[in-house]
């Protein structure tokens, strides 16, 4: 490896030509006549000097430094969402593009000193990304920084946002049980989320619950019933399943609204005897690792955050920044929680 950088002005002297004939072969200009064989020489000696472009010069003339700024909450030491930075960083690299990556830990303070930190490094563009969809305005935004939300919303209606796409999950969710032949019986666990902070619910959970009415709606299915409670632990599944089975008609499906949920659904059907999916079919959302730990395994709809984070990048480095709302789609995948009823 040479000691130095080389140079556009050693390309020239290896391969005997000018340093302007040069810029313009390495720069990919062709409306000026260069003869093929010089352009092989150029280009042989760039490679076998080691030649790199300098990117901090070019970008003083094309007022580009080919990289994105991505500002989270809690993303990048939580290790839940973690794919939405992979995904970023997979899409920002096919681009030739760096991704410098900074978190907040949700304090304002902290947010608008990271904001105006890249933008003094003069990013190309920003990405503002959230461990669970909320709708907020960045601390930060002006029309001079192309910007995209990731798993926000925003509330201005000026900025293009992309999210899962949760009320068509949560109308798939529901179809998959009617598949399997449930019209009767069917409770949902954790509905929409409500708690002292959120008292109608979070986004996530308004919007399952959306898709979840919808479906059942479309199919001329009436909910057995809907059991709001916390969705942090197991103990909200645990209890909610628990006073079901204390009823008259014990629950033939349940809907549980995550897997935390529905991992203390499994606790209260098996202490009662009852078995899933013989007896009880479960279906959840977020696809985390205690779906596939369950036995018999979970059937989950997982939050694509890989796919929302490439999906962002390709945004932000696209032509059209039209203020969106870009829904992905949340896939599902089976495992042996449905059965049909009995």
């Amino acid at each position: 490896m040479p000691s130095s950088r080389v140079t556009q002005a050693d390309v020239a002297r290896h391969a005997g030509v000018s340093r302007t004939t040069v810029s313009f072969v390495l720069s990919g200009r062709e409306d000026i006549r260069i003869s093929v064989e010089a352009r092989q020489r150029i280009l042989g000696a760039a490679e076998e000097l080691g030649y790199r472009p300098n990117l901090t010069a070019q970008s003083l003339r094309t007022r580009k430094t080919f990289t994105i700024g991505l500002v989270s909450d809690v993303v990048a030491s939580g290790n839940y969402a973690g794919g939405l930075i992979q995904g970023a960083l997979e899409a920002a690299l096919e681009r030739d593009h760096l991704l410098y990556v900074a978190e907040t830990g949700d304090v304002p303070e902290v947010e608008q000193r990271l904001l105006r930190g890249m933008i003094d490094r003069q990013v190309d563009g920003m990405i503002h990304a959230s461990m669970s969809t909320r709708g907020r305005r960045p601390a930060h935004h002006s029309p001079e920084h192309p910007t995209v939300l990731l798993n926000h919303l925003d509330q201005s209606g000026e900025l293009a946002c992309v999210v899962p796409d949760e009320e068509k999950a949560g109308a798939e969710a529901l179809g998959m049980l009617l598949e399997a032949g449930h019209r009767e019986g069917v409770h949902v666990v954790g509905g929409h989320h409500r708690t002292e902070a959120a008292p109608d619910g979070v986004h996530a959970g308004r919007e399952r619950m959306r898709g979840i009415a919808r479906a059942a709606a479309a199919a001329g299915v009436r909910l057995a019933g809907v059991a709001e409670c916390d969705w942090s632990t197991p103990e909200g599944g645990y209890r909610a399943v628990r006073t079901l089975l204390g009823g008259t008609a014990a629950p033939k499906a349940l809907v549980c609204c995550n897997d935390r949920l529905a991992f203390g659904a499994y606790q209260a059907l098996a202490e009662s005897g009852l078995r899933v999916p013989e007896d009880v079919s479960v279906i959840s959302f977020d696809d985390s690792e205690l779906a596939s730990w369950l036995r018999p395994g979970l059937t989950s709809v997982a939050i694509p955050h890989r796919e929302l984070g490439r999906a962002a990048v390709s945004l932000l480095l696209s032509d059209d920044l039209t203020p969106t709302i870009h829904r992905i789609p949340m896939p599902v995948h089976r495992r042996g929680s449905i059965a049909p009823p009995r």
